[in-house]
């Protein structure tokens, strides 16, 4: 069943609709740009070695590797309003793979700092996958469209953690050295990448019905100059900034667990102490890729359970669910910060990862029934809060005398106090009631 040619469920073994294949292509894409995006992090053991990085360098390769992504996504959100997400995903994974390939090239602080920099711009992959399937499919299951999709991609921080390490010591079995072998596992990942972009342009296509370029040809979509003003509509309202600091703190927070998980086990458990550092490294990867695998079902279950609230209660139901995963997040975080020993740190860092995904997925529930006439520049500064709080926690984590235990527990209140700003998000009455995403409709800011 279809409205205005969205799909109204996942019909996930379904290809011969392009709202599927969008659906398919869009996680895909995203799955690769996250593991590019983390490819190297569960190296930096090895990296930190033999760059000799201190505990302040490796601070700033956390901060860079999440902050050219907030500009990226803005402009990703700007990009797709106006020439799709077929031609701003095509690109993103063509240009982006450059410097992830490029990064092999380090061979000091400085060098290694500004590829990790411009690896980041691909986390703007986020936004267009948003955008993409916001485009596909109808409002009843959106939210679980969002997340699910959103979810299996950032699957590929997951396990990025396990098939990293593993990729590097299959390297060095073959004979190469340790500081060849991490540059070799980055050109692979990069060569995927590029090859996935080409394969967005030719099994894609913007909407249900077309192409961007085709539908303004043919007068069935607004030009370009009709969409101008909207991101200064979406920057004006108080819900959209609402959204960025709960996507600060609950998104940011997991790119900083993807960028910390292995060091942090490695150096803050004595049990790692006793192991090789190829031992060292697969196991903390393995532990690591726990908590980017809940990905695999927990950010769609935040999604799904939104849009059921919604059904149920309308918008201000998605809002509540928003509110309650968020504060577990917070509490959750704070448990598993003080957690000493693997027996109790690796079930806490489940339970606290399953929120954190599911108040992602809760969020991007919430992003497409803001403003449908700038859902791109919606999505592109919700996206860019995940990113700026990931920028503000990596700060918090560098502070010299502060150890990870105690710069993860102030985070974790800091999370808990931040789930608050979803009361302030709120709707007009019958805001639900339209099911296009499409319509050019704007819903008034609220006073």
């Amino acid at each position: 069943m279809e409205v205005d040619g969205k799909a109204t469920r996942l019909a996930l073994f379904n290809l011969s609709t392009p709202n599927m294949r969008a659906f398919h292509m869009a996680w895909i894409a995203f799955f690769l740009c996250f593991f590019a995006w983390f490819g190297v992090a569960p190296l930096m053991a090895v990296v930190r070695g033999e760059l000799q990085l201190t505990k302040e360098q490796v601070g700033w390769c956390i901060i860079g590797s999440v902050a050219a992504t907030v500009f990226a996504r803005l402009l990703a959100g700007w990009m797709c309003d106006r020439i799709g997400p077929r031609l701003t995903y095509t690109g993103l994974l063509l240009l982006g793979s450059i410097p992830v390939m490029a990064i092999g090239l380090a061979d000091d602080f400085k060098t290694f700092l500004l590829f990790r920099v411009m690896i980041g711009a691909i986390g703007a992959s986020f936004v267009i996958t948003q955008y993409h399937t916001s485009r596909m499919f109808a409002a009843n299951c959106v939210g679980t469209a969002n997340a699910t999709a959103a979810g299996w991609g950032n699957l590929g921080g997951g396990v990025t953690q396990l098939a990293m390490p593993l990729l590097f010591a299959t390297l060095v079995g073959w004979g190469l050295t340790e500081a060849v072998s991490w540059r070799v596992a980055m050109i692979v990942v990069g060569v995927l990448c590029a090859l996935t972009g080409v394969a967005y342009y030719f099994c894609t296509q913007d909407t249900p019905e077309g192409n961007f370029r085709e539908l303004r040809a043919a007068g069935k979509m607004p030009r370009v100059q009709a969409t101008k003003g909207a991101f200064g509509e979406a920057a004006r309202d108080r819900r959209v900034w609402a959204l960025f600091l709960i996507y600060g703190a609950c998104f940011g927070m997991e790119l900083t667990i993807d960028n910390i998980a292995v060091l942090y086990f490695i150096d803050y458990f004595d049990y790692f102490k006793t192991l090789e550092q190829a031992e060292a490294l697969r196991t903390a990867g393995m532990i690591a890729a726990m908590f980017g695998g809940m990905n695999l079902f927990a950010r769609a279950v935040g999604g799904l359970i939104a849009d059921r609230c919604g059904n149920r209660w309308g918008l201000d139901g998605r809002v509540k669910w928003l509110f309650i995963a968020l504060f577990g997040e917070g509490i959750g975080l704070m448990l598993f910060s003080q957690a000493t020993t693997l027996s109790l740190a690796i079930p806490l860092m489940i339970t606290f990862a399953m929120f954190v995904k599911m108040s992602n997925g809760a969020t991007y529930a919430v992003v497409p029934f803001i403003n449908r006439r700038a859902l791109g520049a919606v999505s592109g500064i919700v996206g860019a809060g995940g990113n700026l709080g990931a920028v503000a926690f990596g700060f918090l984590l560098k502070v010299e005398g502060l150890d990870w235990h105690s710069a993860l527990f102030i985070a974790g209140i800091a999370v808990t106090c931040i789930s608050f700003a979803s009361f302030a998000i709120t709707f007009r009455e019958g805001a639900e009631a339209r099911p296009s995403l499409d319509l050019p409709a704007v819903e008034p800011v609220p006073a």
